[in-house]
């Protein structure tokens, strides 16, 4: 996600945090500390709200870390390869491979709110038994705020709409009673889509009687409408990729340029005369290197061009997307991953055979729709 920084690992796991997460903090501790201490624990120094707040907003930020952690340390637990987890405004994000099975789904979408509901519970009665123990208000309240806040994220999460984990529950029930993840998946993002409208207008309406908390619902139901649909599109594009091999969809002979060339020289010899947006680059060997977007060259200062080597501003093959001729189409874009640049390099035998790129998918897509979904 852009925007984000990496902090450090949990359970093995690299953590990014985005730059909403501490302003997000810094809201959160002022509702706590402004509204609602000192309605709960009345008659108390404003540094002690301040302090109370603070720690308050951590503890919260921590349980949604928590939260993430566990759908990470239950995708581990089921052999699916985790990339890393992302704080950000709206919650977290954790990138990994599609399960294989609807019971992995499963376990992995239910893992997050199960553990916002156990952290909940257990700071609900701590709060609880710590007041009537001691009678110590603020800690109390502390304790009761973020156990109400954490059930409230797990049950809200459990809502049945993708890309929420309820959503994701109900896509892998349905994966399991028809085996058509394709299908499920359509079916959990039109829920989605439904949801995000419905918070929508709740959100509008609450804002309209003078709540302003509805603007957070506007721009939760929008986020969800948003990504609901990208990935009901995702389904409807796999469901029309089945049995689609790589070699079928790249497009070939392919442009390719030198990565020894200076900057200068490759925009002369090789950008200059085509119209792509990109070009892959080959070694000495003949064998791929990296891609070099176009618009990385021109953002090149003209005194520099002579100087640095194309392969300098190209993005390297470790970061691109490769794939085997034989591969199916619809798995190797499950596997695709931000930085990519959309496209794929197929390679055979070290070779650069190919390249798949948005408008091959395209071209696949149409020709699906004017053949119709049962033809091939």
């Amino acid at each position: 996600m852009k925007g984000s920084l990496r902090v450090g690992r949990v359970f093995g796991v690299p953590l990014r945090m985005h730059w909403s997460v501490p302003l997000l903090a810094v809201l959160f501790a002022y509702g706590l500390g402004r509204q609602t201490l000192p309605a709960w624990a009345p008659g108390q120094p404003d540094a002690v709200y301040t302090v109370a707040s603070a720690v308050g907003a951590l503890l919260l930020m921590g349980s949604v870390l928590l939260h993430e952690a566990a759908h990470a340390a239950a995708a581990r637990w089921k052999r699916i390869s985790v990339d890393d987890v992302t704080l950000w405004a709206l919650g977290g994000v954790t990138r990994m491979d599609s399960p294989t099975t609807a019971a992995a789904a499963f376990v992995v979408a239910v893992s997050g709110p199960l553990a916002s509901l156990a952290v909940g519970g257990a700071a609900l009665g701590a709060g609880i038994g710590l007041h009537g123990l001691t009678g110590w208000p603020v800690p109390a309240a502390v304790l009761v705020w973020l156990g109400w806040m954490n059930l409230l994220l797990g049950v809200f999460n459990l809502l049945p709409a993708a890309p929420l984990d309820g959503g994701r529950v109900v896509q892998a029930a349905l994966w399991w009673r028809t085996g058509d993840r394709d299908r499920a998946e359509r079916a959990a993002g039109r829920s989605g889509q439904v949801m995000g409208v419905l918070l929508m207008i709740l959100g509008w309406v609450s804002v309209l009687r003078g709540m302003t908390g509805g603007l957070w619902l506007l721009v939760i139901g929008l986020f969800i409408t948003v990504v609901a649909g990208a990935e009901r599109q995702r389904a409807v594009l796999r469901t029309a990729l089945r049995g689609v091999r790589m070699a079928d969809a790249m497009s070939t002979p392919v442009v390719t340029g030198a990565d020894w060339l200076t900057v200068r020289a490759f925009i002369d010899e090789v950008a200059a005369g085509h119209g792509h947006s990109a070009v892959p680059l080959v070694d000495f060997e003949g064998r791929p290197s990296g891609v070099v977007e176009t618009a990385r060259l021109a953002a090149v200062p003209e005194a520099r061009r002579d100087e640095l080597r194309v392969r300098d501003v190209a993005t390297p093959l470790s970061r691109c997307a490769l794939a085997a001729p034989d591969d199916l189409v619809s798995e190797s874009l499950d596997k695709l991953r931000p930085g990519a640049g959309g496209r794929f390099l197929v390679v055979d035998a070290g070779r650069l055979v190919g390249i798949v790129t948005a408008k091959d998918i395209a071209r696949l897509m149409r020709r699906h729709t004017l053949r119709g979904p049962g033809s091939r």
